[in-house]
């Protein structure tokens, strides 16, 4: 059972297929980072069984390509107070530069939001 303030931040995005092992890269290099700066723990997956709808999906949500594949993530923090100190200085970190760790997706249609934890069986 988790801790009442335990926080998530949850991202959805588009990985080119193409892009499938740089994506992973990236993910792991960024994992160092982030539990770095205080992450308990990061999980990345690739969609396996991410169908369509015909009004909400993950696909339409980012505009997924016939040619990608819809990641889900999220990355688990001790709290907000310690997400909110560290992601400027994530941000800041050369490791995670765009010369260092591209990004393998396009940003622009990345999902994103922050999450209290309300119930951790």
């Amino acid at each position: 059972m988790s801790q009442v303030d335990e926080y998530v931040d949850g991202f959805v995005a588009a990985v080119p297929n193409a892009n499938r092992q740089a994506y992973i890269k990236h993910a792991r290099d960024a994992a160092v980072v982030f539990k770095q700066y205080g992450a308990l723990g990061l999980v990345e997956c690739w969609g396996d069984d991410v169908p369509e709808g015909d009004v909400t999906s993950f696909p339409l949500a980012v505009q997924c390509r016939a040619d990608e594949t819809v990641i889900f993530s999220w990355v688990v923090w001790p709290s907000r107070e310690v997400r909110d100190q560290a992601m400027p200085r994530i941000m800041e970190d050369p490791r995670l530069s765009e010369q260092s760790n591209p990004m393998p997706f396009d940003g622009k249609r990345l999902i994103y939001g922050g999450f209290k934890v309300v119930v951790s069986e």
